[in-house]
Formats: C-alpha cells, structure tokens, sequence
C-alpha cells in the first residue's frame, strides 16, 4: 500500500506539471482572425504602374468646326479597376476619339483644306504616391484652339482609398463640419503669399482639387482663379500638424512623435 501511495504522489506531481506548462505557453490566435488578417493585407495592393498609349480609333477627329488630334495616355497598373477607371474617364472626356463615323473622311477632308488650323487635346494619366491604403494619382490635360494666343492645362488629382475602391472626394476625409476652419487655417499657413497677391480672407475658398503631399495636404487652384496665367495653378499647403484634428484617423498620414523638450535652467 505504501508503495501504490507514493507511485499516485508522483503521478499527480507530473501531471500537474504539465498543466502548468501548457497554461504558460502562448495560445495561437484563432484560425477565423488570422484569416481575416490575411484577407485584409491583401486587399491593399502595393501599386506598380507604368505608363502607355489608349488605343482609339481616330487619332484625329474633324467636323464643320475643324480637326482636333488627340494625345492620349493612360496607366497600366497590376490593379485592373484602377486601369479601368482611368480608361472609362479618356473616353468620356474625348468620346470622339472612340466613336465610329461614317462621315468623317469627308469632313476630315474638308477640314484639312479649312484655313481654320489644327486643334490639339491631350490627356496623360500618372501615377503619383502611395501611403498604406491612399493611392494618387493626377490626370494631366492640355488643350489648344487652333488660332489662340495659348493653349490651357489643368492638373486633377485623383486620391483612392484601396480598401473600398473608392475616389475619395475632399468632403470624405474631412471630419463633419470643418469646411470653414480648415479654410481659415489654410489662409494662415499661408498668408505671406495671399497678402501679396491681395487675396483676402474672404476671397479664398477651398478648392476640391487636393493631393496628400509630404508635409501637408495640398490644394490646388486651376488657371486664372487666384493668378494670372503665367503665374500657373497654385498650390496652398495646410501642414499635417495644423489639419491633424480637422483631417479623419482613417485618411491622416502617419505624423512623427516629436518628444517635448523642457530645458533646464542655467545655474551661474
């Protein structure tokens, strides 16, 4: 009987050994979390873009008004909705690059015979940045009328968020009802310049053409609305610090932890 006793000591002395080593170890996480962590990494793609040619059916299209030669490029990404946007936005803005004309030998004909001149419209696609999920890219166009003292550009920025394949408008990112503040902090950030070109407070309204910069979020002016031609579209950064409680978490790029400095008294 002794020898049974001491034989049930030692194995209730293993095996609550064991459990303790199994309490200790670190418990995977559940198959349904991993999988949904998998699934959600890559739903963000890590875009590789490069730039090529639309393919349309006329280079160049003429009517009783003219001709117009067009210049069209678009990007091929390894994201296929994104190629497909950017395609599908070519041919709404120049449809009649893309449409079948019976008649358009004659009227090309008859417009290249026409002391009218040549109209040119050009649009190139770029691929700019990408922050985690935030994807931007600037659709570049140029037109020129034939007989005009210049032609005019216009640079729109694109901003996407991967996770919901969806343009992010500027009302999307901002947090609800801080129009008015993030336009009073963006004369301050820059007031210098404004006040040069006597443009009041008043006067500057926030332009929904922006684009994540690297210290700030840029907005963008098009020709003439705050300058003359020559002087381009502006550009009017609010820095990232300033617009950090203006801006939604989702959409504010990652800002450096700056540590308070206290400095310490000098002794004589």
């Amino acid at each position: 009987m002794k020898v049974n006793f001491k034989s049930g000591l030692i194995f209730l002395s293993l095996l609550s050994s064991m459990l303790m080593v199994s309490a200790c170890q670190e418990k995977p996480a559940p198959q349904a979390e991993q999988a949904a962590t998998a699934t959600q990494h890559a739903e963000i793609p890590l875009i590789q873009a490069k730039v090529e040619r639309v393919n349309v059916l006329k280079k160049q299209f003429c009517d009783e008004d003219g001709c117009t030669q067009y210049d069209l490029q678009t990007v091929k990404s390894n994201v296929p909705w994104l190629d497909e946007y950017f395609l599908n936005r070519i041919k709404k803005d120049v449809p009649g690059a893309f449409e079948k004309d019976q008649n358009h030998a004659q009227a090309e004909s008859e417009a290249q015979s026409s002391p009218k001149g040549l109209n040119q419209n050009s649009i190139y696609v770029r691929f700019i940045s990408q922050q985690n999920n935030l994807a931007t890219f600037v659709i570049q166009t140029y037109t020129y009328a034939a007989g005009a003292a210049h032609g005019m550009y216009h640079n729109e920025y694109v901003t996407f968020d991967l996770s919901t394949q969806k343009r992010l408008a500027l009302t999307d990112i901002l947090k609800p009802n801080v129009e008015a503040k993030v336009a009073e902090q963006l004369y301050d950030a820059n007031a210098n310049w404004l006040i040069q070109k006597d443009i009041t407070r008043d006067k500057l309204q926030l332009s929904d053409n922006y684009y994540y910069g690297v210290n700030g979020l840029v907005f963008v002016y098009p020709l003439y609305e705050l300058t003359s031609y020559a002087e381009g579209m502006p550009e009017l950064k609010l820095p990232y610090q300033v617009a950090k409680d203006l801006i939604k978490a989702e959409y504010l790029p990652s800002l450096p932890q700056v540590e308070a400095t206290v400095e310490k008294p000098v002794t004589p």
